[in-house]
């Protein structure tokens, strides 16, 4: 298979040749070793290139990623075990020693089959327990919660769960309502108690007006231990393939990743303070101490008090001059991302490597990461129509179907927003695409005095056989304001 590289300074074609069964060819192992070391340099240039160049989209479809995965983990456990004596291992050939060239929908399906054996791991191990139980365990992780007290009901529940049991498949159930979680319940409370978490009351996360990102907060007056239940609950969504809504910066997930931040990393949270720092770098001039009038101290405001820090020894007597600029900004983006905030992003980290750390995590860039997370919005609506399947008596051509197409692609894009939430429980897409958001229509009795009704669970809509255009529209937009809850008893 071809692949071509383009950069600044031209394109390089390589080509790879997919063995058949059998042994591996070494001329393979050779052109990946070369596409390891340009992937190498291009991360270490920031990018000259899209990671995404380095994909081969049809590795999965010639060969079974998920076998070379659990091999590759065999590898590593055997490494491991001969280091203690001294000895090296033969170390075989793997896809998963070259994770560059595995695309979104590839790391999905071995992140998938990561999490299916541990899930297998842990319900197996409360099959042998209830062997001889003395209390009969239960193979999911179970939460039972209400609304009005979710934060405090969820970080008590958790606080007593092992790490074995955080491996079970989770399943939530709001007390008092009739939800059945089949998917949609814990979407939900996965949005409910992320909302409530980042609320500024806590006081845990800063704001960036321009950017529309939080960050953590330097001083706060909450326990780590709050900042460990965010990270628990971002690693409890992946680990269940649940997208959540979650609006941190690139540089969290690289730090999840132990990958360096840059200043593009400072641009995308506070767009300003990225562009000084910038241009900072990028000035020609001798005179920058004269231009910009800086040293290595940084001073911030929380809650009123303004506090100096040096961001090196002595920081307040150095300036920032053409030869230590450099060093400045690195020493800035340290204290920012890291130094300032160095308790709440250890709490943060430690929650979120409970329940999905392991090798699963190098095989993902930080962005890749970050989308299985929280999703995408490379929306594709017409893509969304075409992939739709019908019940009963809906079929692409009905009437009703017609004019709901219509009303929906006349929407702005805020409502169609609004309506994937209301179908999926989130209104970002997963990482491979609207064709993982197929979704179904039925036709249900009644009338027009009937709204349509969203089965999460299912990305399934109970769509009223309704004849007029402006009648399915406003009860389509009346709907999708109703969209909590799971049916109060």
């Amino acid at each position: 298979m071809p692949r071509s590289l383009g950069g600044r300074q031209g394109t390089i074609t390589l080509t790879l040749f997919l063995p058949q069964p059998g042994p591996r060819a070494d001329d393979l192992q050779l052109c990946l070793n070369v596409l390891h070391r340009l992937n190498k340099v291009n991360e270490e240039h920031s990018q000259l290139i899209p990671y995404e160049t380095f994909h081969v989209s049809m590795l999965k479809d010639k060969t079974d990623l998920r076998v070379d995965y659990v091999k590759w983990l065999q590898r590593t456990a055997i490494e491991v075990i001969n280091l203690g004596h001294m000895q090296v291992a033969d170390r075989g050939f793997y896809f998963c020693d070259y994770p560059f060239v595995f695309d979104a929908e590839a790391k999905t399906l071995l992140l998938q089959t990561d999490a299916f054996i541990q899930m297998q791991v842990a319900v197996d191990e409360v099959v042998r327990r209830n062997i001889t139980p003395a209390d009969i365990d239960i193979p999911v992780l179970l939460l039972l919660v209400k609304r009005t007290h979710l934060v405090p009901e969820t970080i008590a529940q958790l606080a007593k769960q092992s790490t074995s049991d955080l491996k079970k498949p989770l399943k939530v159930v709001f007390l008092g309502e009739e939800g059945l979680d089949a998917g949609g319940v814990r979407k939900e409370f996965f949005l409910l108690l992320l909302q409530d978490l980042t609320n500024p009351k806590y006081g845990m996360f800063q704001y960036y007006e321009e950017s529309r990102l939080l960050w953590f907060r330097k001083q706060t007056f909450e326990d780590s231990r709050m900042f460990f239940l965010v990270g628990e609950v971002c690693g409890l969504a992946i680990y269940n393939s649940t997208i959540i809504d979650l609006h941190f910066p690139l540089a969290l997930y690289k730090n999840l990743l132990r990958r360096p931040v840059t200043v593009e990393d400072m641009k995308e949270l506070d767009p300003l303070v990225g562009k000084s720092l910038e241009d900072l770098l990028a000035y020609s001039g001798d005179d920058i101490e004269d231009v910009f009038c800086l040293n290595f101290q940084v001073t911030h405001e929380e809650y009123g008090v303004v506090t100096e820090v040096d961001l090196v020894p002595d920081g307040a007597s150095i300036m920032v001059n053409r030869e230590n600029r450099q060093q400045y900004v690195d020493a800035y983006l340290k204290y920012v991302f890291s130094d300032s905030v160095a308790d709440q992003l250890k709490a943060f980290f430690d929650g979120f490597h409970r329940v999905c750390g392991g090798k699963i995590l190098e095989l993902f860039h930080p962005k890749e990461l970050q989308a299985m997370v929280v999703g995408n919005e490379n929306y594709d609506w017409e893509e969304l129509q075409q992939l739709t399947e019908y019940k009963g008596e809906y079929s692409p051509n009905h009437p009703t179907i017609v004019i709901f197409w219509e009303v929906f692609h006349e929407l702005s894009l805020t409502q169609k927003k609004k309506f994937l939430f209301f179908l999926t429980g989130s209104d970002r897409i997963p990482i491979h695409g609207m064709k993982a958001l197929k979704m179904f229509i039925q036709s249900t009795g009644g009338g027009s005095d009937y709204l349509p009704v969203a089965h999460t669970c299912f990305n399934l809509l109970d769509l009223p056989q309704y004849m007029d255009k402006v009648i399915l529209r406003e009860k389509l937009l009346q709907a999708m304001e109703e969209t909590e809850g799971f049916g109060l008893v």
